[in-house]
């Protein structure tokens, strides 16, 4: 693929109609689904809002896949419901147009990319020149007469993405779709995804387990952890936590005068290390308003932020479905 075609485009691209995107609400709510003696998920209830990004994040066997096949009407859940707009799929009188998802790449090998899709077009009664639109969308315009038995992982998720697109849908569900792209693929990606959103109105609803780009895409993140719902909110709802307490890092010649004008007002110092101070449930503007009337000369005041790997291990912790041992630690004797 040309790499300089793929930096050229712009994410203000013909998406095949003329109509305005209609918004649509998805929402899950008091999800559950057991297979045998497994409890895949329980009780789980979240809502994902259009012209928007969200996030859906967890560990592996979290339940994140059987969400997203309820979603979309693939297996019926034992109790709750997930729905569009109040409606399950199932009942959408044009599913294609209302719900593009990718959950896995399935392609015949011996076809090519655009034929592909134009067998999509076909069953769902669209233009066939739309499979031309869509690979333009996603960077194949000049791969879609390849075979797609050829194609990188990286050039299967961009399929994978084309037949999502093809009813220009209101809503997006995408498991892992950076899975195989290069860095480019990926900023790529992330762009394009918030265009769908916030310049074009849809809702868009992301499983991934590259949490780092994650947070540099999503406006919301819902954490799943053993079938339930862990957190749910902003990264910055997720980073002030649930009792709404900041972390301040403050830097003075006078820490030691500081920490003691602090704790005068009930501050709770959580640390001190020289000229540091680490200050809990203040901002900084109530920590420098103190030092200020305390006379206190500051050489660094700002608020401490966790990034969203830091707080999802601390959310998820101990529902890993596999965990290996540490480098270095103990293992157990291997059985025999």
């Amino acid at each position: 693929m040309d790499a300089s075609r793929l930096r050229g485009q712009e994410f203000a691209i013909r998406t095949g109609s003329t109509a305005a995107v209609e918004p649509v609400r998805v929402d899950v709510s008091g999800l559950t689904k057991s297979f045998g003696q497994v409890h895949a998920v329980t009780d789980l209830s979240f809502s994902v809002e259009p012209g928007s990004v969200t996030g859906f994040l967890g560990p592996n066997g979290a339940g994140k896949t059987t969400t997203l096949r309820a979603l979309l009407g693939l297996i019926h859940p034992d109790a709750g419901t997930a729905s569009f707009n109040g409606a399950p799929y199932r009942a959408l009188p044009a599913p294609i147009r209302t719900v593009g998802a990718v959950l896995e790449t399935a392609f015949h090998p011996a076809r090519s990319g655009r034929n592909h899709l134009r067998v999509y077009c076909r069953a769902a009664g669209l233009p066939l020149a739309r499979a031309d639109e869509v690979l333009v969308q996603v960077g194949l315009g000049e791969a879609g007469r390849r075979r797609a038995g050829g194609y990188s992982l990286g050039m299967r998720q961009r399929l994978a993405l084309a037949t999502a697109l093809l009813g220009d849908p209101s809503v997006l569900v995408l498991d892992e779709p950076a899975n195989g792209l290069d860095p480019e693929g990926i900023q790529w990606l992330r762009g394009f995804i918030r265009h769908l959103a916030h310049d074009e109105g849809r809702t868009v609803l992301v499983s991934s387990h590259l949490l780092s780009e994650v947070e540099q895409t999503v406006d919301r993140v819902v954490i799943v952890g053993a079938g339930r719902l862990v957190r749910e909110g902003t990264m910055a709802e997720l980073r002030s936590g649930a009792d709404g307490a900041g972390t301040v890092l403050v830097r003075s010649p006078e820490a030691a005068r500081l920490a003691a004008a602090l704790r005068e007002d009930g501050t709770q110092i959580r640390s001190e290390d020289g000229d540091a101070l680490t200050v809990t449930g203040r901002t900084p503007a109530e920590v420098g308003s103190r030092a200020f009337a305390a006379g206190i000369e500051l050489h660094e005041l700002r608020a401490e932020s966790s990034d969203l790997e830091e707080i999802y291990f601390k959310l998820t912790a101990g529902q890993e479905q596999f965990a290996a041992p540490s480098p270095g630690s103990p293992t157990q004797e291997t059985a025999r």
